[in-house]
């Protein structure tokens, strides 16, 4: 371990459901190997899945130092030629961001299905890697974070803000992922259900990939002009129209008479499914980005997919060329769409449990873990 490091660092740790983090101290990982690294995170966000999680809302192992929003400087490198995902040359000091998955690269889902999102060994930093046995340092809400060999990092250009990245947080890669899968085409309408974190970056990606009108239904009215100023044709508040036939009606009047030709979910709410499918037009696509943790199920009827043979998408997660595109649309667009403006409380770790409060109660907009601040 190098000199420059301390021998031990602190971190949240979630040891059972719906109970208080504690901080807890753990020894600083020793003698790395090639391709490994310790990193000294910087910000780490609050997703809403951390949320999901601390409720149990999917099986995951304990012990856990949650966090898959991080930003971080590099510490140490296990050697020193050590290079990030896209082959650029790493050193002490960059500023840098990573997947939160590793996958096997070995089993069927790795190499013939070329799905790794579904790696049947998939281990994801903050959300299914314990952190009881060394190298303990596996997740985003800590001064330091461990990183293996095989983790997918991305040295980050100066001309980006880190709080531009984790604003979008794994909600814009998540959406890439979605938007990739379902091949929507240029000038298609686009009706996004939910006007969170989620939402709004499927807006961004829509916008990007010409989708022309774009519909937000959700709330409350502060989200939703944050939707506007992101490029939002029409937002329909939830809280001022709570009848789903006014909101079909709504959408049918903006799209001639048919429904949207495409309707991404991103509430994360079963019922917002059942309603999504009256929203498509016929032949129409749906995707859902918005069920990472398991909500539970709702009734629904399969004739309406057959009467107006719609496609259903679901995606899971993000893989590293969604990154690549994702880091270079905050980088070019900015402006056009200011994430860095959604970190509206930053907290230090010893404040992780009213942090984790504050997002489920939809106090805040972006929260942020400053654990070395």
């Amino acid at each position: 371990m190098p000199d420059s490091l301390p021998g031990s660092c602190a971190c949240a740790v979630m040891t059972a459901f719906n109970q208080p983090l504690a901080v807890q101290s753990f020894a600083m990982p020793r003698d790395l190997a090639p391709g490994e690294l310790i990193v000294r995170v910087e910000l780490a966000g609050i997703c809403g899945t951390d949320v999901h999680l601390h409720k149990g809302q999917l099986a995951i192992p304990l012990p856990l130092i949650l966090g898959h929003e991080t930003t971080a400087f590099v510490a140490a490198m296990g050697a020193s030629d050590t290079k990030d995902w896209l082959g650029r040359p790493l050193s002490v000091g960059d500023r840098v961001s990573f997947t939160v998955g590793r996958t096997c690269k070995e089993c069927r889902y790795c190499r013939v299905y070329r799905l790794p999102s579904r790696c049947l060994k998939r281990q994801a930093y903050g959300v299914n890697t314990p952190c009881a046995q060394p190298p303990h340092l596996l997740g985003g809400y800590g001064q330091y974070h461990f990183l293996h060999a095989d983790t997918a990092v991305f040295k980050l250009p100066d001309d980006l803000p880190s709080e531009a990245l984790v604003g979008a947080g794994c909600a814009l890669v998540t959406a890439v992922h979605g938007f990739e899968r379902m091949r929507m085409s240029w000038g298609e309408s686009v009706l996004i259900q939910g006007s969170g974190p989620v939402g709004l970056a499927a807006l961004a990606v829509a916008k990007e990939s010409g989708g022309r009108p774009i519909i937000v239904i959700g709330g409350p009215r502060e989200r939703l002009e944050r939707c506007r100023r992101f490029g939002a044709d029409l937002t329909i508040d939830i809280d001022e129209v709570p009848d789903p036939q006014q909101r079909l009606r709504m959408v049918r009047e903006a799209t001639d008479g048919l429904g949207a030709d495409v309707v991404v979910e991103c509430v994360g709410m079963p019922v917002a499914v059942a309603e999504g499918w009256d929203l498509c037009r016929d032949g129409g696509k749906y995707l859902v980005l918005g069920h990472y943790g398991d909500a539970g199920p709702i009734a629904l009827n399969p004739h309406v997919i057959t009467r107006k043979e719609l496609t259903v998408y679901g995606s899971w997660g993000s893989e590293p060329q969604h990154w690549v595109a994702a880091i270079e649309l905050l980088r070019t667009r900015r402006e056009r769409y200011p994430f860095h403006e959604l970190i509206t409380h930053r907290y230090p770790l010893a404040g992780v449990n009213e942090a984790l409060a504050a997002v489920a109660s939809w106090q805040t907009g972006k929260a942020v873990i400053v654990p070395n601040g």
